[in-house]
């Protein structure tokens, strides 16, 4: 058993570390998991007979070691990769002698895994699986795609990275902003995913969101300069802290405006306006930090007991000013709509392309809530219908039903979020 736990608790910390450092010398992303995958295998086997070594990392990267070099020699590569894989020899022999731990190489795989010569479509995949351990089912179940077509997918942007060379390094300062950029939209990506049904019935989904916590964790960790990085983590931080509060006792939905503010996590309130705080200094603001701005301030509402939506709405103008996108435009409206100014959120709703908000769901919610406030009984009912069509979760489908139902009964209808 102890030997078990051993393993596991190697996966899930230092997994990404040690894909990386081998990878990074190898030049081979998925050479390196299978390479590790063995060492693994070799670990159950003997650990529990020979016990846990001092240094487990390093018996792995030992183990590791033939494998990647037979692996090589198989597919006859040039001389000089061969020799960078026999130095991996070296250094794992090595560092299992002496104190000092191996490189933490994370940061090189992240920008790997987000180059532009990856397909965008496989670089939150590829993150989830190089740098966390998840295996390509679980995956494919976040992203709701066949096991099979994600494991082919995974594949071609593996050997995409071998195929052309691609350098393992962090990137020069001019390419930095474009290529950070895409990590953090990545990692973002990933919790989003797993955002949508943290609440339900699938534990899988929720490992998701866990994971791609500790992804921007170790960003913000590997960057420490860069502001962007903090500032996805506080917007993280500060959506985890509502989390408890998000389904009532019976596990209806609960939107946010109507949130018992008693079941938010305030240790993590507090992480997320130190991370947004440190974030700030460096007064170079970004999409991260407009978002995180924006929930900070529905955070007072723990302290204040209210919601200053005339600070939300302005936060959510600047955002769409800075990322003009779908989803920013309908936030705007919802929070203009709170704020006071439900004429102008049907303008802003208005304004989007039908095509592009005809299967939003969130775009119909808004809708529903906006056209509600305006006192348009008939189109607010039918929105909310198109709403709940769209939805996948159960819980929200009724939540949307019961707000069509209730209308014309009178009552407060809060902002849907």
């Amino acid at each position: 058993m102890e030997a078990t736990t051993a393993v596991e608790t190697v996966v899930r910390t230092s997994f990404g570390r040690l894909v990386a450092y081998l990878a990074a010398r190898s030049r081979d992303v998925a050479g390196a998991e299978d390479a590790l995958s063995e060492a693994l295998r070799a670990a159950l086997a003997t650990w529990p007979r020979d016990g846990v070594p001092e240094k487990p990392e390093a018996w792995l990267l030992a183990a590791a070691r033939r494998r990647l070099i037979d692996a090589a020699r198989h597919r006859k590569v040039r001389a000089a990769a061969e020799s960078a894989i026999e130095s991996i020899i070296e250094e794992a022999a090595t560092m299992a002698n002496e104190s000092k731990e191996f490189p933490d190489e994370r940061l090189k795989l992240l920008f790997i895994c987000a180059h532009p010569a990856i397909d965008a479509a496989a670089r939150t995949p590829l993150i989830l699986q190089a740098v966390l351990g998840l295996d390509a089912a679980r995956i494919a179940s976040a992203f709701l795609m066949a096991p099979a077509a994600m494991g082919q997918r995974l594949v071609r942007a593996k050997g995409k990275i071998r195929d052309a060379g691609i350098a393992f390094a962090v990137p020069e300062a001019a390419e930095l902003p474009e290529r950070l950029e895409a990590v953090l939209a990545a990692i973002y990506a990933a919790y989003g995913t797993g955002w949508e049904n943290a609440v339900g019935i699938d534990p899988g989904q929720r490992g998701l969101v866990e994971e791609a916590l500790r992804l921007a964790r170790v960003t913000a960790q590997l960057l420490p300069a860069e502001a962007e990085a903090k500032g996805l983590l506080a917007l993280i931080l500060f959506c985890e802290s509502r989390q408890a509060a998000r389904r009532d006792a019976d596990g209806r939905f609960v939107p946010l405006a109507e949130q018992d503010v008693a079941k938010w996590s305030r240790p993590l309130v507090t992480e997320a306006e130190e991370v947004l705080t440190e974030a700030s200094r460096a007064r170079r603001p970004g999409r991260f930090q407009l978002e995180a701005a924006i929930q900070s301030v529905h955070a007072q509402r723990l302290f204040t007991g209210r919601t200053n939506w005339a600070a939300v709405a302005r936060l959510h103008g600047a955002l769409v000013c800075w990322t003009p996108t779908i989803g920013a435009r309908v936030s705007y409206a919802a929070a203009m709509a709170q704020a006071g100014e439900p004429a102008a959120a049907l303008t802003i709703l208005d304004g989007l392309d039908a095509g592009s908000v005809a299967e939003y769901q969130a775009f119909w919610a808004t809708r529903a809530h906006v056209l509600e406030r305006m006192r348009r009984a008939d189109a607010a009912r039918a929105a909310y219908r198109r709403a709940s069509g769209l939805s996948s979760d159960a819980a929200v489908r009724a939540f949307l039903l019961e707000r069509a139902a209730r209308i014309g009964r009178g009552g407060d209808n809060s902002e849907f979020r």
